[in-house]
C-alpha cells in the first residue's frame, strides 16, 4: 500500500517534470484556487461565523423610522431624533446610534 503510493508519487513527478508547461498551469491554478478560498473563509468567518464582540449579542436590536407616507419604509433618524429617544428612553438599557456612507473610489476628473 505505501509502496503503491510512493510509486504513484514518482511517476506523477516525472510526468510533471516531462511537461514543464501544463505543470505551470497547473501549480498556477491551484495556487489562485487555495488564494481564493482563503479570501472567502476569512471574509465568511470574520462578518457570519465569528459572534458579535458584545456581550450578549442576541439582546441588540435596530430601531428606525418609518415614512409610509412618503413610501418609504425605513429611513434614517435625524439627530434631534436620536437625541430625544436617548433621554426619553425606559425600555432599553442603552442606545447608540451609527451611520451609513457609501462612496465611490474612483480616480480622473470630474463625475468619476
Amino acid at each position: 500500500m505505501i509502496r503503491d503510493l510512493w510509486q504513484d508519487t514518482r511517476y506523477g513527478a516525472r510526468m510533471l517534470r516531462k511537461s514543464p508547461g501544463l505543470t505551470g498551469v497547473a501549480v498556477l491554478s491551484l495556487a489562485l484556487g487555495i488564494g481564493a478560498i482563503s479570501t472567502i473563509f476569512s471574509f465568511v468567518n470574520g462578518i457570519m461565523l465569528r459572534p458579535l464582540p458584545y456581550p450578549e449579542p442576541e439582546r441588540l436590536v435596530l430601531v428606525d423610522e418609518t415614512a409610509f407616507k412618503r413610501g418609504s419604509p425605513s429611513m434614517n433618524v435625524s439627530f434631534p431624533n436620536f437625541v430625544d429617544w436617548r433621554e426619553q428612553n425606559q425600555s432599553f438599557e442603552d442606545i447608540a446610534c451609527y451611520q451609513e456612507d457609501g462612496f465611490i473610489i474612483g480616480g480622473g476628473g470630474a463625475g468619476t
